[in-house]
């Protein structure tokens, strides 16, 4: 596979990643097995698919645990980032951007994961009673103290914004810009994809001019971009997808032409939707690596396989024009 760089620090990963959250949490429980799961990292890994993303949150700890038994066997091969500041209840999920808290998080997730270094720590979400300044000088000297290698931020990525006029990502540039001068941010992690377009109006422009890489989460449209999701199915309780506003039936139906065109893009390569909606998002800049995610060995096959997909001048402009997701906040 291809390779990229992200950061300052020229961190070098597999053009595309693997997300690892659905093996452990967010969607459907009872397909989750642990020990696909463990196949599927160390596919995605014999792919070149180096890029491992999980958090401390999902599960919660228990994808850690997950991804740090496949690194007990290949952790020179695999590219490590892990997230920090969430904090799961029964019922609900609070940020902590406490400076001690952070260390602790870290020592903890470094446990979990049987390494001695992160490659990327990822703050997941800025706790607001708490300076982010504070949160990430803590970081910084996890980077100084050798625990880990880099530092990235997830976006904050709020809808309202865009239904009061202003753009969908102003909160995270602003924590960008306050971070930056505390610590070089290395990568931003932030939803884009086919139907999701917003990072391109400024973020992902944002991050291009400081050579900062840019994680895609979800570049698969939460599975809907690889065209095998049938509308009206359903999806079990616990699936964040069953309160989805793009998720509903009618929502489903209405997004159709959007497949339909990924379709006939893959036909003429000889590729599948989700390999041509994985190779718009890599078409968006050299420091793009788009993390899907993927529970299932014959996906994290298919999906690093979209490194391969050369998708023309023409392709991408067929590809732009075809209409953005619709839900019903629309």
């Amino acid at each position: 596979m291809d390779r990229r760089t992200i950061g300052a620090a020229a961190l070098e990963v597999g053009a595309v990643g693997l997300g690892c959250m659905p093996m452990s949490w967010a969607y459907t429980g009872s397909r989750q097995r642990g020990e696909e799961s463990l196949r599927t990292v160390h596919t995605a890994l014999d792919q070149g698919s180096t890029l491992l993303d999980t958090a401390d949150m999902y599960g919660p700890f228990t994808n850690e645990l997950l991804v740090g038994r496949a690194l007990k066997e290949r952790r020179a091969e695999a590219f490590v980032s892990t997230k920090c500041g969430l904090l799961v209840g029964e019922q609900h999920i609070v940020a902590n951007g406490r400076p001690g808290y952070v260390k602790r998080a870290c020592d903890a997730s470094l446990r979990r994961l049987q390494t001695e270094t992160i490659d990327l720590y990822q703050l997941h979400r800025a706790d607001p009673e708490v300076p982010v300044e504070e949160t990430w000088g803590a970081m910084a000297e996890l980077v100084a103290a050798g625990k880990v290698r880099a530092l990235g931020l997830c976006a904050v990525g709020a809808r309202a914004s865009r239904r009061e006029g202003r753009g969908l990502h102003d909160g995270t540039i602003r924590q960008l810009e306050r971070v930056q001068q505390v610590f070089p941010v290395s990568a931003v992690e932030a939803e884009l994809s086919v139907w999701s377009r917003e990072a391109l109006d400024a973020l992902l422009p944002w991050c291009a001019a400081r050579g900062i890489g840019f994680l895609a989460a979800m570049p698969l449209g939460n599975g809907f971009l690889t065209g095998t999701l049938t509308p009206g199915e359903g999806f079990e309780p616990d699936d964040v997808r069953a309160r989805h506003p793009r998720f509903t039936a009618e929502m489903m139906a209405a997004n159709q032409p959007l497949l339909v065109g990924l379709r006939r893009v893959a036909e003429r390569h000889g590729a599948t939707p989700a390999q041509v909606a994985l190779g718009w998002v890599l078409a968006q800049g050299p420091h793009v690596v788009p993390i899907p995610g993927a529970k299932r060995e014959r996906w994290a096959v298919q999906n690093a396989g979209a490194a391969g997909v050369r998708l023309t001048g023409a392709d991408l402009a067929e590809i732009e024009a075809l209409p953005s997701g619709m839900g019903s906040w629309d």
